[in-house]
């Protein structure tokens, strides 16, 4: 059963879909402020009581939630989001549910991040817009020790589009495939990346929350039926050296109330509306300041370095890759703005958040783009890119949260609750990481100095 052959709405829904497909337990789910999912499982039988009166957990466990004397939290889960786990048994079936995280009295949780993403939902509405995005997610495949632990071994040597036998773990993609389009997903497209073991399967946009709800859900699909298949499916940003890295590009549009394309003028140069330039201004006026939640680890900043088709220079483009913002060519109800540097290790309510906030601020305060930048600047010299005032992103994670820092744009978007956490928790990361030493520094100096 999927959300797409019966329409799950109502809380009514899901419990005669429990009762019809014998489900036993349901598992709950929501992020921490880092997007890590969260979850525990109910049996079906307290599912109406959860609906009713919430989950109740412990949210001074939870990465950046609260503090020890203010710990009790409710999950109240959204119907919406239920469905039915596909490799799980058919008989005693296991489903998923996804939840608002809410204070005891009932009141949103201001640090929960789909409460961030529903509220600059609500900005957008109140400016006459819904935002409609199409993430294009890349993971690499790995194999597994014999203890069933993560390794960086390959498993195939394949490149772009290719296939068996070169692509030697498409078996393995499309089993996801199946187990996704039976969830409901409508996927785009599915096939091996440009690296080694690498993979990207694209489903179809839709409206920002219910893909924020799908990343989640998608990531946690890919890894599990890799691991079933014996393989380990990783979402990290940079795992091999001297090869592409993993991103998430962003399709975003903004629809208009009468359900017309906000960034669609056919009157107007390359097609774009006057929306979509302010659009694209905003982002790229405050994209160094909100780096942090985008490309959120360390290792973020090791896929984003020249000679590996990263897009790291400030700058829009109608017509090459080079370029932060893309705008692919097509037009109608398929203009859109595709924002190339976010990476699969987000967490996608707060990375979608902030990149709506920022195009709604380029289209209160009309900032313009400037004119898109049609070369190569992957082939310009370093002197003729500062010539011409193209800024690059933070170079690293300690550069990015120190943008982050000073950014009262940032603030108000995730509000002062998650603003303060997430600097904190990035704060103790690069800290760490740069206590420790790390091979490259065994291999370059220690049989030398």
């Amino acid at each position: 059963m999927t959300n797409s052959e019966k329409k799950i709405q109502t809380k009514e829904d899901v419990l005669e879909a429990v009762t019809e497909y014998d489900v036993k337990f349901i598992r709950t789910q929501f992020t921490d402020t880092l997007g890590m999912i969260k979850s525990w499982a109910i049996p079906s039988e307290n599912l109406e009581d959860a609906f009713n009166d919430g989950v109740m957990f412990d949210g001074s466990s939870i990465e950046g939630f609260t503090r020890i004397e203010e710990s009790d939290m409710m999950l109240m889960p959204d119907p919406t989001t239920f469905n039915i786990l596909p490799w799980r048994p058919s008989e005693g079936a296991v489903a998923r549910i996804i939840g608002d995280v809410k204070l005891p009295d009932g009141t949103p949780f201001e640090g929960d991040p789909r409460y961030i993403l529903k509220r600059a939902i609500q900005q957008a509405k109140d400016m006459g817009f819904t935002m409609n995005v199409g993430p294009e997610l890349e993971f690499f495949l790995f194999k597994l020790d014999e203890n069933g632990n993560a390794t960086t071994e390959m498993t195939d040597y394949g490149g772009y589009f290719d296939f068996a036998p070169l692509d030697r773990a498409q078996d393995v993609r499309r089993e996801i495939d199946y187990a996704l389009e039976h969830m409901g997903f409508k996927l785009e497209a599915s096939h091996h990346e440009v690296a080694p073991s690498q993979h990207e399967i694209d489903f179809r946009f839709g409206d920002v929350l219910t893909t924020a709800d799908n990343v989640v859900t998608f990531k946690y699909v890919v890894k599990s039926i890799a691991y079933h298949k014996g393989y380990y499916a990783t979402f990290m940003p940079k795992p091999i050296f001297g090869e592409n890295g993993s991103g998430m590009h962003a399709n975003q549009s903004l629809m208009t109330e009468d359900g017309k394309n906000a960034f669609y003028d056919p009157n107007a140069e390359n097609g774009l509306s006057d929306n979509a330039r302010y659009y694209i201004g905003g982002l790229l006026d405050h994209i160094s300041e909100f780096t942090a939640i985008t490309n959120p680890v360390v290792n973020s900043y090791k896929r984003l370095v020249p000679g590996y088709e990263a897009p790291i220079y400030i700058t829009w483009s109608d017509s090459n890759r080079s370029s932060l913002i893309r705008i692919p060519a097509t037009r109608g109800m398929g203009t859109r703005v595709e924002l190339r540097n976010p990476d699969p290790s987000c967490n996608p309510y707060l990375a979608f958040a902030v990149m709506l906030e920022a195009g709604l601020d380029g289209i209160r305060n009309k900032i313009e783009p400037g004119e898109s930048l049609r070369m190569n600047i992957f082939e310009l010299s370093e002197q003729e890119r500062e010539e011409m005032g193209i800024e690059s992103l933070p170079g690293n994670l300690k550069e990015a949260t120190d943008k982050m820092k000073t950014s009262n744009f940032v603030r108000n978007a995730l509000g002062d609750h998650v603003f303060e956490n997430y600097l904190a928790a990035k704060t103790a990361e690069w800290d760490n990481y740069k206590a420790r030493v790390h091979q490259w520094e065994l291999d370059t100096y220690l049989s030398i100095l």
